[in-house]
């Protein structure tokens, strides 16, 4: 069957076995446990995720890809194909369905520009997953596995650290796909908390601060607050939250864990 590559969906497959292989064994995925996967491609992922789990579903938003994958696996009979769009799709009720009783391992090769609602998606569905184990673009990979204090220390970086633990395993060179990207790309692998690091007060006004924070990193905490806010909260007041939180009352937004957030959240709270 032919096929056309198409550029909205920003498909770069994978055409070596090496990549596919490492992130289905550094997955962590065991032979009873089950394995969602977003977006196929041609299948070179799926394969080795049904090598190791008792059952892959694979979420692919091309129909086109659909009548390919089920002649190419049509002798197995652990791996079933959706067509849909993972961000309209109810994640834990596919769960439910497909994976009773089982452990459940993401694994994927996101397209880079849907990688962070993706992300949000699964981490927002109430799901327990094993892992998250995805590959996307490096500079997002770095951003996700840096430290606070560092350049790379974003509102996202604090968002995933409040719902788990992520590591960068290995980077994948534009060789290794086709049509190559013109950027490396980087496997991460999250390991979700199984309570949150933190257990702020209202949740809602954790990511407010949050996000807040880095609405520009040139100001300090303070300052990028009161912007965020738009005045609900007097400088006088954040000012001393911040101060009370951190001992620095000039602290910006990138020097602080969630763990500093969510000290000022609360006594935000409090006001």
């Amino acid at each position: 069957m032919s096929f056309v590559k198409k550029k909205k969906y920003g498909q770069n497959f994978l055409t070596s076995d090496k990549f596919p292989l490492r992130i289905a064994h550094e997955s962590g995925i065991e032979k009873e446990d089950g394995a969602l996967e977003i977006g196929a491609g041609f299948g070179i992922l799926t394969e080795k995720l049904a090598n190791v789990a008792k059952k892959v579903v694979s979420v692919e938003i091309d129909e086109e890809l659909l009548p390919i994958l089920n002649e190419k696996f049509a002798d197995r009979n652990n791996i079933q194909f959706i067509n849909s769009d993972i961000l309209k799709v109810d994640v834990k009720e596919l769960v439910n369905e497909h994976f009773p009783n089982m452990e459940v391992c993401v694994c994927a090769n996101l397209p880079y520009y849907i990688t962070t609602p993706i992300l949000e998606a699964l981490f927002e569905s109430g799901v327990k997953f094993k892992s998250i184990t995805v590959m996307v673009q490096k500079e997002v990979a770095d951003r996700i596995c840096s430290k606070a204090g560092s350049a790379e220390y974003s509102s996202f970086t604090a968002y995933v650290s409040y719902f788990g633990v992520a590591k960068k395993l290995f980077t994948v060179p534009p060789s290794a796909f086709s049509p190559p990207p013109k950027v490396t790309s980087a496997v991460i692998q999250i390991i979700p908390h199984k309570e949150p690091p933190v257990n702020p007060k209202d949740v809602k006004l954790f990511f407010k601060v949050l996000n807040g924070a880095f609405e520009n990193r040139r100001k300090t905490l303070v300052n990028s607050l009161f912007t965020a806010f738009s005045g609900k909260y007097s400088k006088e007041i954040l000012t001393e939250a911040v101060e009370t939180a951190t001992g620095n009352k000039d602290i910006r937004g990138e020097a602080l864990d969630i763990q500093g957030y969510s000290r000022i959240a609360d006594i935000l709270y409090e006001k």
